[in-house]
């Protein structure tokens, strides 16, 4: 009553967006390959020639545009003003998308982990929480498990959103995760799924998925509200 939400559009009261806004929010309508981004494919799978590589992630699956207005600046209040709020949004988005593209069924969803130290700041992990929504939500009766016991932030890094050289962030990112034991026997020949809010070079999925692929799973796709250049 106090401190009521305004639609960051609109205008209107009652939500941080409201119901009509999120309504005009679109999907993708093309995945490209997650390793050399330039090649349109299924699913955002890896083309042919990256099949070839030692690319980490079988499948990169961006579900938004953060050039929409409604995405980036929903995913900046969800991530640095902490409002929770806009989980259902982004929660929707991430199913749509998975659901539009006959996305497989994942066996377990990995939600990016956070250093003890900013989620004590934050107070919560925003990829968990899209993780949970997700694992409600994506098939009816069915409750994906969320792993987020799998993955240790091991390293406290700086944030990727202010490092702006490619190399660097990658360098950033090196030796930041490592895996628990349970990982090992419960990923074994399953389908990974990573869920994170935003994707810049990758380099955070690139290295959360190099550590998952040492659990020798049947595969590794990710997926992100929208991908920032």
């Amino acid at each position: 009553m106090l401190f009521p939400f305004f639609c960051l559009v609109c205008g209107e009261e009652g939500q941080p967006l409201c119901l009509t806004c999120q309504k005009k929010t679109g999907l993708l309508t093309a995945q490209v390959c997650p390793a050399c981004e330039k090649t349109t494919t299924n699913q955002g799978q890896l083309c042919e020639t990256c099949r070839k590589t030692d690319f980490p992630l079988d499948a990169l699956l961006v579900a938004s545009d953060y050039q929409d207005p409604k995405i980036s600046e929903s995913v900046h209040l969800y991530k640095y003003n902490f409002v929770q709020a806009l989980v259902p949004f982004l929660g929707k988005t991430l199913t749509k998308a998975l659901s539009k593209n006959d996305f497989p069924l994942p066996d377990f969803l990995v939600p990016v982990p956070l250093h003890p130290l900013r989620l004590r700041w934050r107070g919560f992990n925003q990829s968990e929480l899209l993780a949970n929504f997700v694992s409600r939500n994506l098939a009816p009766g069915i409750e994906i498990p969320v792993a987020t016991d799998w993955l240790i932030r091991q390293k406290k890094t700086a944030s990727q959103m202010k490092i702006g050289n490619a190399e660097k962030r990658k360098a950033n990112l090196k030796d930041a995760f490592s895996l628990k034991s349970q990982a090992f026997s419960e990923g074994k020949n399953k389908n990974i799924l990573l869920i994170d809010d935003i994707c810049t070079t990758g380099s955070t999925l690139i290295e959360c998925a190099k550590e998952l692929k040492k659990t020798k799973p049947k595969k590794i796709s990710a997926l992100v509200i929208a991908r920032q250049k």
